[in-house]
């Protein structure tokens, strides 16, 4: 029996490359005899830019950048098509894990990091940047990468309104002017794992800002602030509508990048499928196991163990989902995998499910291959007495 193991990280917790080779070692202590291709994978969070970067054979350069709050923190990006092709994460300049969760506060946190990094890669010769967009500390409507990439948000006195997201108040018009000649002439490509739209009660500011750390007041503030923005877009004759699938992605930054830089929009998902050689060998699979930290009503809108899945169900081959946890509608799971369960062991608290969750994957993933065994078996027996 082949199996591959591709899954996502569980954040917080376990990286993609742990989470896999947890539910590789449940699996070969079910059964020695299974093939295991065990491919780390990630849907344009963080983890991203390194998974392209060591599939493609690529190499990795280090600096030092503005982080959310201001501070410098090194961050790394990869080159990869020899040198032609950079790869980022926004999360890498402007993650979330990079602050504190008691310290988070998207009304100051700045993506002007992210805007660094571009100019990094372009200083290296890019001629192509791929942008993970997940895993983001910021609800700037990527304000602060693109006033570090030339552009100026102006209030109404003609003056920078500053950075983060209580900046976008004070919007009244955009300047393109001064920005870097260069983006004229880099393709840039935005790997999103989300299609929510920029503003509403779908936008990035009602659906992520609480998971930044924004109350209830700074949500509605966000939400007209990026509204601001879109309307200095639009008056500045960049854009149309702020109302594209993936804008909302990484507090805005993905409406920054398609309406200021031409960037495309293309699934975080299927880009890492795709370099990693995933799809090659789904090809010839018996069977994938596939996890992922949490799972809830997001994991169906463009997560990656939903886009694994809607692959397998196109080549043929049934998909098991282990979860860190699982939340919502559970019955709308089997609709999705074939299998699905929670790996908790019945621990009271997060902290002790993070503790336990190695022990807890290996295990699932060894309860699994049993119970597979023991189909096969029955399935023997039943043929015998046919």
């Amino acid at each position: 029996m082949k199996i591959i193991v591709a899954a996502d990280s569980f954040k917080g917790n376990m990286i993609a490359a742990d989470v896999c080779a947890a539910i590789e070692e449940g699996i070969l202590k079910a059964d020695e005899s299974v093939q295991v291709f065990s491919i780390p994978l990630a849907d344009g969070g963080e983890g991203t830019a390194a998974l392209v970067t060591h599939a493609a054979g690529g190499r990795f350069i280090k600096g030092m950048v503005t982080g959310p709050f201001g501070d410098m923190v090194e961050a790394e990006f990869g080159l990869i098509e020899n040198d032609r092709v950079a790869v980022i994460d926004v999360a890498s300049a402007s993650g979330i894990d990079l602050v504190n969760r008691n310290s988070l506060n998207p009304m100051k946190a700045s993506s002007f990091g992210t805007g660094e990094l571009i100019v990094k890669a372009m200083d290296a010769g890019a001629e192509e940047i791929i942008i993970g967009l997940g895993g983001s500390a910021v609800n700037d409507g990527g304000l602060g990468m693109l006033s570090a990439l030339g552009f100026k948000a102006l209030d109404s006195n003609g003056n920078s309104v500053g950075q983060g997201g209580e900046a976008l108040t004070r919007i009244a018009e955009f300047d393109i002017s001064g920005a870097d000649k260069r983006l004229n002439s880099v393709k840039i490509q935005a790997a999103c794992d989300v299609s929510n739209p920029l503003l509403g009660i779908n936008g990035a500011s009602f659906v992520f800002g609480p998971q930044k750390g924004a109350t209830t007041e700074m949500v509605k503030e966000l939400d007209a602030g990026l509204q601001r923005l879109a309307n200095a877009w639009i008056k500045s004759g960049l854009a149309e509508d702020a109302e594209q699938p993936g804008d909302g992605a990484a507090g805005g930054i993905g409406a920054a990048l398609r309406i200021c830089m031409g960037a495309s929009m293309e699934s975080g998902a299927m880009l890492v499928m795709r370099y990693t050689g995933f799809l090659e060998k789904l090809k010839h699979a018996d069977l994938v196991i596939t996890g992922e930290g949490m799972t809830d009503a997001q994991t169906a809108s463009g997560k990656l163990c939903a886009a694994i899945a809607c692959e397998c169900r196109k080549a043929g081959v049934p998909v098991v989902l282990l979860s860190g946890a699982i939340a919502g509608k559970t019955s709308e799971l089997l609709s999705t995998y074939n299998y699905a369960a929670s790996i908790s062991c019945g621990q009271i608290g997060l902290d002790a499910m993070i503790a336990d969750s190695r022990r807890d994957l290996a295990f699932a993933a060894e309860n699994l291959i049993r119970a597979m065994k023991i189909g096969q078996e029955i399935g023997v027996i039943v043929q015998q007495f046919q």
